[in-house]
């Protein structure tokens, strides 16, 4: 289920909306602000972000600027007032995927969405430092650590990688059986937990007291956003 974000102060008009898109099954969240906005897009991670321009205290550009400072990966279609031509120009050149400009029709923007999340992004950790020592290239399936190759089993491998893309963020265990494995309910299983104990094993400096992949109690795993140094 891909997360769209809608940060527009047109209740209604978001409203509508998040509704629309979550009948297409979407899961949704929305906010009035920019600031707001912002702080969804740090906690909650949407795949894409449906923007509006003009927006009360930070407006949409700056919104956007602050968005592509940190990720490249996440879609932002940007909302424009009719006839100003500067804004989707600006918006474009800013880091914008894509503009639809005010009134639109809800199907012309439902197919938007759409194109855009069919792309391929870039993966938010397709390569580089996701936590201390440790290295992912998600191309070439490979983990380093300290510089030295670490062999993860697939699995492994497709769990870290759904973990360094959710960076902060609490997955549950449901959540990412659902995502990694393909289970659509609950199933009685520690394979979650097993797998996340092999991947302590093998990346954390103490794996029994672990501060890269650490446990939430009663909600789940999160990857630290930086290793405290």
């Amino acid at each position: 289920m891909s997360r769209v974000l809608i940060v527009e102060d047109n209740e209604d008009l978001a409203f509508g909306l998040r509704n629309n898109l979550e009948i297409e099954g979407y899961d949704v969240q929305t906010s009035a602000d920019g600031r707001g906005g912002l702080e969804l897009v740090r906690t909650w991670r949407p795949d894409i972000v449906i923007l509006d321009i003009m927006l009360p205290e930070l407006d949409g550009f700056e919104v956007l600027r602050h968005i592509r400072r940190r990720d490249q990966a996440t879609r932002i279609l940007i909302l424009t007032a009719k006839g100003e031509e500067v804004d989707k120009v600006r918006g474009l050149r800013e880091g914008a995927d894509d503009y639809l400009t005010k009134p639109f029709a809800l199907m012309e923007l439902l197919a938007r969405v759409e194109a855009l999340l069919r792309r391929s992004p870039p993966a938010r950790s397709a390569g580089g430092v996701i936590w201390g020592e440790v290295e992912i290239d998600s191309q070439s399936r490979t983990v380093l650590r300290a510089g030295r190759s670490v062999e993860l089993t697939p699995k492994e491998f497709d769990l870290l990688m759904e973990l360094s893309r959710n960076r902060g963020v609490v997955m549950s265990r449901l959540e990412l059986l659902r995502r990694v494995w393909g289970h659509s309910s609950a199933v009685a299983t520690r394979t979650v937990d097993t797998h996340v104990a092999e991947l302590r094993r093998k990346l954390e400096i103490e794996p029994a007291n672990p501060r890269m992949i650490v446990t939430v109690r009663k909600a789940g795993y999160r990857l630290e956003e930086t290793d405290g140094e």
